[in-house]
């Protein structure tokens, strides 16, 4: 009953994912954040893998429990017996069952080797706890990406259109006399130097692309890479430090993992100090004969043929007197294997408590830039337009609009950056607490 709860479990845990999709809209039939993830999902190698690893860690388990199993074997010789002795002559034909039964009366391996049976599977479920985390976390991230690039391309490619009106406006003015060379000439240097801007967040986004087919477990020789669609959008968070700091400590899959690691080498440790102890063992042994007169081989006398059937039973004590380091030295590896384990899991503890705070003071500081940039994004925009109203009222140069157009677009692009960021640390946020997967609790149940 207890390995048919923890494989439903296991079974259910991956199918509660929280999916945040407050900071997107999308179009219908576009590749969403949520499509994305379920995808991940379903088709990534790296889940698909751990969740054989979870399979194999059934059978581990068996192998862990046979100790205290009962060891059963059945044999039925036959065959022809011929020759004479004491006046008997003839062939004569003959079959003989046997059956041993072997069952372990006491042996200090044995709890210890039930809870470590059960530890295996737990260990596997959260190794695909944490390679479903990790796999995730990774196919958002990379969904961000691609958003921002595009929207970079988007804003750098506008900003080259400005600048090439500025340079064919420069152009005009220079020919016209009402402007020397170096203005051209500037215009000219500030037009080409978006282009490879341009070029590269184009490779970025492609570079996304790839990551995201390879997360959703897409053959980009088979099928088109995925496109995502949407916008990066700023959702203001407030973060409750303390709370989050312990419940995190509670949730987190690399936490827990590292734990049922230091529980397994607690208890490979017990069971190679077992050797140190007595171990007692029952047996039974029956023989049946169908037929009387058989001889026994290697047998000098009819006293020593079957007689009949017979059933014996019998208890053995084994105990380790001389070592010679053989279990000793088992014992101090597997100790120096806990204690490492527990370095890890103290480790990871204290790592916690000093990330959390970290994520939140990026996230003030990236409000507090947002914040800024949005309201000069605002103020760039008013300008413009009125420098776009005076323009129509022919009272300014429409070398100081697209003058203005270009640090309205700058500015966005810094506003876009901020945005990205923004999103970049609500993941690692929503990743540092744990928040990507709800985790089934079954390790009390092997204790």
């Amino acid at each position: 009953m207890k390995s048919q709860s923890l494989f439903r479990a296991t079974i259910i845990a991956p199918l509660a994912i929280p999916i945040w999709m407050t900071c997107f809209v999308f179009a219908a039939g576009a590749v969403t954040l949520e499509g994305v993830l379920q995808t991940t999902l379903e088709r990534n190698p790296a889940i698909q893998e751990a969740k054989s690893g979870l399979e194999q860690a059934i059978g581990q388990r068996l192998v862990f429990r046979s100790v205290a199993l009962p060891s059963a074997e059945l044999g039925v010789p036959a065959g022809l017996q011929a020759g004479h002795r004491a006046g008997e002559s003839g062939v004569k034909g003959f079959a003989v069952g046997r059956g041993s039964l072997d069952q372990v009366l006491f042996n200090m391996a044995v709890p210890p080797s039930l809870r470590r049976g059960d530890i295996e599977v737990l260990i596997a479920q959260q190794q695909l706890n944490v390679a479903v985390v990790d796999q995730l976390h990774a196919a958002r991230l990379v969904f961000y990406a691609a958003l921002y690039n595009r929207s970079l391309e988007s804003i750098r490619e506008e900003q080259r259109l400005k600048q090439e009106q500025n340079v064919a406006t420069q152009n005009d003015r220079f020919e016209a006399g009402l402007a020397d060379r170096s203005a051209f000439t500037s215009a000219t240097v500030q037009a080409s130097e978006l282009v490879p801007q341009i070029e590269s967040a184009h490779r970025a986004y492609q570079e996304a692309q790839l990551k995201l087919a390879e997360a959703m477990g897409i053959d980009p020789a088979k099928s088109s890479l995925p496109e995502p669609e949407g916008e990066l959008q700023f959702v203001p968070r407030q973060l409750d430090l303390d709370s989050e700091t312990a419940a995190a400590l509670q949730r987190r899959a690399d936490l827990k993992l590292a734990r049922l690691f230091l529980r397994a080498a607690n208890e490979d440790e017990r069971i190679i100090a077992a050797d140190y102890y007595p171990a007692v063992g029952g047996n039974i042994h029956g023989e049946y004969v169908p037929v009387t007169g058989i001889h026994r081989q290697g047998s000098t006398s009819k006293t020593q043929d079957f007689i009949g059937s017979e059933i014996v039973e019998r208890a053995a004590c084994t105990w380790r007197v001389v070592d010679n380091g053989k279990v000793g030295g088992a014992v101090l590896k597997a100790r120096a294997a806990r204690e490492m384990n527990q370095l890890t899991c103290r480790k990871l503890e204290a790592n916690i408590s000093r990330e959390l705070p970290r994520i939140a003071n990026d996230l003030k500081a990236i409000d507090a830039r947002e914040t800024s940039l949005s309201a000069a994004s605002d103020s760039a925009e008013e300008s413009a337009r009125t420098v776009r109203e005076n323009v129509a009222s022919g009272l300014i140069s429409p070398l100081e609009y697209r003058f203005s157009q270009n640090a309205f677009l700058t500015t966005r692009s810094g506003l876009l950056d901020a945005i990205y960021q923004h999103n970049v640390a609500i993941a690692e946020w929503g990743r540092a607490t744990g928040r990507y997967f709800q985790f089934s609790d079954d390790t009390a149940t092997s204790r």
